[in-house]
């Protein structure tokens, strides 16, 4: 019996201002059926909430026209469709959505029916069929209506398990950066309204007080396999854990109630997983691709018949790793779940291919999440990551949209001429940006998603100067400034410096780099680099400090670009402040030995490693060093402090690195 039927039956002056516009014949059509959607779930924008609408509303429409087939009024009933299905021509899901929130409210108020009632009414077609409604027969039966109240209230119960279901699986995207509403107090409402119907119907077999022990319950956390979780998922979780797959210490705690709120919290502090008992896996699936869970289980006993009731349930799915060189594997696996696993799947079954444009909205909202910015990707970015991943360079973007994509493509097949897969560059680009970039790709001056290719393609046609900053298809976590110079015969040629690590970046920002290159004049298309870089450029460091002594900065220039400038008298540098010089970070007044291990460690490493030689194809921006000493008066000059010197720290003749003996100049 749907509570449209006793709505419906209200009187027409309360019933004209609770009915909304959805027409009132499909509304009756569907009673049943709409009143047991969670309805709850769909009030919000994002994806999730997107999908399940689209879903619901598909199958309403299917729904309606199986009716109209059998209906005699189909030609009306095929109308109405029309006008929801067409967005501006009708009322749709919002409307409807109103509306059955208003029965389904007033329906279980003052309308509900007192015990023993009829139906009060039949919907039939089109049609809805009142029928006087009062007190049942007298020959119906107290056991009768208990069954018939059971029933009733075991359907409610799998509405209820509906809804947790949803409410885990927005959990489970949140991991990826959805938003999620974490409030469970209206799922809690709904648990303690039917525990408090089933107990008074146990009122009505026997009258006896039910209370819980006051002997503080106990909940244990349990590892347990995929094939564990499929197992203890099948049986309804009717089954007891046999074994665990691993020793986890400190796994049992009191469940604390807190009585403000009235619901319980077990708090695991401390935990420690010791050991772990690895499965068979299948094929090449490799030990980050092992999903395992959680499983935390209490016994509560009710007084006075010593009723016990076993509650268990399972986490979301959890990755195993042993050391940190599988972090980034692992999460690829998580990521992969929490996107595209179904609500009610067996645990913990995944697809292997999905459709491209949901991958797009995944990559989005993890860079977003990850990022902690508003500033998504585009869809030329999705151009660029569509070709890195299917490696084809001639589908257009519409061919890309209808594509699907397999787990293998995402973190198993190593990218062509690379030594990594997709996800570990893309989780090299996150990482990046998220420790050094984020400021600068808010601000979107950053084009990063972008081939080489492309760019030579943008700037080619740009004036001397113009430059563009890219994320390195090469190397993981990297940026490289792409730039127009002019060749020594006068046409225009795009060079590529060295790609940036988080390393180098935290030495010296990417805007100090910029300010320091004196051929990057515009940012592209035509955007001045002080204006569009000038809030990132940090405040150099003049004259002297508290003590006495004089600041000193230590920056560097790009290989090519020396190589081009005429040598001033006596081997001097360039005058003025705007020596075009990349920099690494300002020194210590005092220049110990200990003091410039940070500064020095990325440029030569303890022996007996060497310097590492530099990708063809970029121009060195980290080969040529000088410390520059700033004066009163701004003017720089080489430091003749030999543990400086270039030809000691980065000769490329030497052998091996050096152990300098370090002596203050100063």
């Amino acid at each position: 019996m749907s509570l449209w039927s006793i709505v419906s039956h209200m009187p027409p002056e309360e019933f004209s201002g609770l009915f909304a516009e959805f027409p009132r014949s499909l509304r009756c059509l569907l009673a049943d059926w709409l009143e047991n959607q969670p309805w709850e779930f769909i009030n919000g924008s994002d994806a999730f909430c997107t999908s399940v609408a689209s879903g619901m509303l598909s199958a309403m429409l299917e729904k309606l026209r199986g009716a109209a087939s059998g209906d005699g009024q189909q030609c009306q009933i095929l109308q109405q469709i029309s006008g929801i299905e067409s967005p501006s021509a009708g009322p749709g899901l919002p409307v409807l959505r109103q509306d059955v929130g208003q029965v389904l409210g007033v329906g279980r108020g003052r309308h509900t029916k007192p015990p023993g009632t009829s139906s009060g009414g039949r919907c039939r077609g089109g049609r809805c069929d009142a029928e006087p409604h009062g007190r049942c027969s007298p020959r119906q039966e107290l056991p009768t209506l208990i069954l018939e109240a059971m029933k009733e209230l075991e359907v409610a119960k799998q509405q209820v398990l509906k809804r947790i279901q949803i409410w885990k699986r927005q959990q489970q995207l949140a991991g990826n950066g959805a938003l999620f509403e974490e409030n469970l107090a209206p799922l809690q409402k709904r648990c303690e309204s039917l525990v408090e119907l089933y107990f008074q119907l146990h009122q009505q077999l026997g009258p006896q007080l039910l209370k819980a022990s006051a002997k503080p319950y106990m909940v244990r956390a349990d590892m347990v396999t995929e094939k564990q979780a499929r197992e203890l998922a099948l049986s309804a979780y009717s089954n007891t854990l046999s074994e665990s797959t691993g020793e986890i210490m400190h796994n049992v705690v009191a469940l604390e109630t807190n009585p403000t709120s009235g619901t319980c919290c077990a708090n695991f502090k401390n935990v420690l997983l010791k050991k772990i008992k690895r499965c068979e896996r299948k094929g090449s699936e490799s030990v980050t691709e092992e999903k395992c869970a959680v499983l935390f289980s209490t016994t509560v006993a009710l007084n006075p018949s010593n009723l016990s009731v076993h509650l268990q349930v399972l986490s979301l799915p959890i990755v195993v790793i042993v050391h940190g060189n599988q972090d980034n594997n692992a999460k690829a696996t998580v990521l992969w779940d929490n996107a595209f696993s179904e609500i009610d799947r067996v645990p913990f079954v995944v697809a292997e291919r999905v459709p491209w444009e949901k991958m797009c909205d995944t990559l989005n909202l993890k860079f977003m999440a990850e990022v902690q910015t508003t500033r998504g990707l585009l869809k030329e970015h999705y151009f660029f990551l569509a070709q890195k991943i299917f490696n084809d360079h001639s589908a257009s973007l519409d061919d890309f949209q209808s594509r699907s994509v397999s787990w293998a493509q995402f973190n198993k097949e190593i990218l062509p001429g690379r030594g990594f897969t997709f996800w570990q560059w893309f989780d090299g680009v996150l990482d990046l940006t998220k420790r050094c970039l984020k400021s600068y790709w808010s601000d979107r001056l950053i084009i990063g998603f972008i081939s080489k290719q492309y760019v030579c393609k943008l700037l080619s046609t740009q004036p001397d100067g113009t430059f563009l900053l890219r994320f390195s298809d090469s190397e993981i976590g990297g940026v490289t400034i792409a730039h127009v110079i002019r060749g020594k015969d006068g046409s225009s040629q795009v060079e590529n410096i060295q790609p940036f690590s988080a390393k180098d970046l935290s030495i010296r920002s990417l805007g100090d780099r910029i300010r320091d290159l004196g051929q990057l004049r515009n940012l592209y298309p035509n955007t001045p680099k002080d204006q569009a870089f000038g809030s990132h450029y940090n405040k150099e460091q003049t004259g002297k400090d508290g003590r006495g002594y004089v600041s000193t900065a230590i920056k560097m220039t790009v290989e090519s670009e020396r190589d081009q400038q005429p040598q001033s008298a006596a081997g001097a540098p360039p005058e003025g402040p705007q020596s075009q010089m990349f920099s690494l970070p300002v020194l210590q007044p005092e220049l110990h030995p200990e003091s410039l291990q940070s500064v020095l460690s990325p440029i030569c490493p303890p022996a007996p490693f060497c310097p590492q030689p530099v990708p063809t194809g970029y121009p060195t921006a980290e080969s040529n060093m000088d410390m520059m000493v700033s004066s009163n008066l701004g003017s720089s000059f080489p430091s003749t402090s030999p543990m400086l010197s270039p030809s000691l720290v980065m000769d490329p003749a030497l052998p091996r690195c050096q152990d300098l003996a370090f002596t203050n100049p100063l």
